[in-house]
């Protein structure tokens, strides 16, 4: 006569399955700590943020003038809002036209392990390893009219001098010229890394049936790499959604308003304002159109690479 089997005692064995494994373990010990500092230093902010949006407050004390959806109202009736959105597509515009191809055509330069490749992606790599501040400044002294590079070539040319960011038609280009810059050896390091893992062979294999460099490139080398292209991307768009560092040493938003990100919109017009409830609005926002933007991006594009 045969028994059927307890599913109280198989689930206990189970467990002790699980327990002996250390998965339950590591995870009872683990993941406390990290959803206590996620939801001290990501969503109380958040959630404190959204409640403050809605007041007029300038951050001393409680806040206790509720003006509902009047913040949201000013910021999207606000003409400097509409120049820092516009600003922040043209600047995801050119990290996925500009830099990005820029970064793979370096990439496929230099992707085979040589010392002298190494050496170029050092000196490729370095804008990024640098300081957003520090980049700033740099090429704040470069565009400098009187006396940084510009002034010296226009001066070597018999021009006059020209002060590109004091100029509302070429701050910005100024600005965008400085983040392809700054942020393309980053996009290489992962070109280079996606590239070192195609398989050789069929490269050599392409090249013997005939294929040019151009085509190995396009029928070989990029259908390997599209996952990183896609991650690529990915890191393009929220990082142009996030520039800030780069701009404030460099035009601090001006001339007149026209180089404003809308993180820096936040900065100028929320926080040295004091403006805390206006600026809370602008936070949630920009958080609101990042989160959109990642979930469509992880379920269309991702999703494409993977299939």
């Amino acid at each position: 006569m045969t028994h059927a089997a307890d599913p109280r005692l198989s689930a206990r064995a189970r467990l002790r399955r699980a327990l002996s494994n250390g998965r339950v373990t590591a995870v009872l010990i683990l993941l406390p700590p990290a959803l206590i500092l996620f939801t001290l230093f990501v969503m109380l902010p958040l959630g404190e943020s959204a409640w403050f949006s809605f007041f007029n407050w300038n951050g001393y004390g409680a806040p206790e003038d509720f003006v509902g959806l009047d913040n949201y109202e000013r910021i999207l009736g606000h003409s400097v809002f509409h120049t820092a959105a516009g600003n922040t597509l043209k600047i995801v515009a050119i990290s996925l036209v500009v830099q990005m191809p820029l970064a793979l055509f370096l990439a496929l330069l230099i992707y085979r392990k040589t010392p002298t490749n190494a050496l170029f992606r050092l000196v490729f790599f370095l804008p990024y390893i640098l300081a957003e501040v520090a980049a700033g400044l740099i090429w704040s002294f470069v565009f400098d009219g009187n006396y940084g590079v510009t002034a010296s070539i226009a001066q070597g040319l018999g021009f006059e001098n020209v002060f590109i960011l004091s100029d509302p038609d070429w701050a910005f280009a100024a600005i965008m010229t400085v983040i392809v810059w700054k942020y393309f050896g980053f996009h290489m390091m992962i070109y280079i890394a996606a590239l070192q893992s195609v398989p050789e062979d069929q490269i050599e294999a392409a090249r013997i049936e005939g294929a040019r460099r151009t085509q190995v490139v396009r029928y070989v080398q990029i259908p390997h790499i599209r996952p990183a292209i896609a991650v690529s991307a990915f890191f393009a768009i929220i990082g142009a959604l996030q520039v800030f560092d780069v701009i404030i040493p460099l035009t601090n938003g001006g001339p007149s308003n026209q180089t404003h990100t809308i993180v820096t919109y936040l900065y100028t017009f929320g926080l040295t304002r004091l403006n805390i409830g206006f600026g809370s609005a602008v936070g949630v926002i920009l958080f609101v159109g990042a989160v959109t933007v990642a979930i469509f991006y992880q379920r269309i594009f991702m999703k494409r690479t993977e299939a």
